[in-house]
């Protein structure tokens, strides 16, 4: 009995070690060899010693000129799925649905699949309709974070307190009377501090929506990496994370003000 128990306990870990051990066996290793010590100091010298007359030269092209587009693809896609999500969101809460389940499970089936396909997949999509650019981005992470919020936004309805709108509903308001005095004033604030995280994501995102031509600074970025312009690559990521820091610190101080 007590051998059973202990099987029971590890058997977890060595499912997870068997899963590794499987991964690692499937990789091929025979690149590897083409790896020399003078390869990999030449990468970290351009990283450490990046080009910093790439920083700003004013041709649009630089390093602020870019991040600074790619913060607004970011910001952009995150506002139209912000006013987006919200009829979603009506749709797919059960609680604002109860005589019609059928209703908030076609909802959230919309939510599920708008989430299901990273932005990346999205932007692949929308280069291909729009063509090139920030708009096919921006497109990119609003589709994608309209499932996102969405999904969060309906979790957000169907957890809050329900005394306020039972209170309202006893003395003879209607539908959108407990929506707009009793629903919303508890929604909003949770509301704005889900959309500014997701923009902290979309930022992430929209760095790396250039890559397959979605605008922002990743076009540079892999252009950089596949002439081995390691200097040039040291910037970006350098800018990358300065900007990423400073967005979670103004949207995280936002955040707080919201509660």
């Amino acid at each position: 009995m007590s051998i059973n128990r202990k099987l029971k306990s590890y058997l977890p870990i060595i499912v997870v070690l068997a899963i590794i051990l499987y991964s690692a066996a499937g990789i091929d290793y025979s690149e590897a060899g083409n790896m020399s010590f003078d390869m990999v100091k030449s990468v970290l010298s351009g990283l450490f010693h990046p080009d910093w007359g790439y920083i700003y030269d004013g041709s649009g092209e630089d390093l602020v000129s870019l991040l600074l587009l790619t913060i607004g693809i970011a910001f952009l896609g995150t506002v139209i799925a912000t006013v987006l999500a919200l009829p979603l969101t009506f749709i797919s809460a059960h609680n604002l649905w109860k005589s019609n389940t059928i209703v908030s499970k076609i909802g959230k089936f919309i939510c599920n699949v708008l989430r299901a396909f990273p932005e990346l997949v999205y932007a692949i999509i929308f280069v291909k309709m729009v063509g090139p650019g920030p708009f096919a981005g921006v497109l990119a992470i609003g589709v994608h974070q309209i499932g996102m919020l969405g999904k969060l936004y309906t979790e957000e309805i169907e957890s809050m307190d329900e005394a306020p709108v039972e209170s309202m509903t006893a003395v003879g308001a209607n539908f959108w009377q407990t929506m707009f005095y009793a629903r919303l004033p508890q929604l909003i604030p949770t509301f704005l501090s889900l959309a500014l995280n997701h923009f902290e994501i979309a930022v992430r995102s929209a760095a790396t929506l250039g890559l397959v031509g979605a605008g922002g600074i990743g076009a540079p970025m892999i252009f950089a990496i596949q002439s081995r312009a390691w200097d040039k690559v040291g910037i970006i990521l350098f800018g990358i994370i300065i900007t990423v820091f400073l967005i979670d610190a103004v949207t995280g101080y936002l955040r707080k003000k919201l509660q």
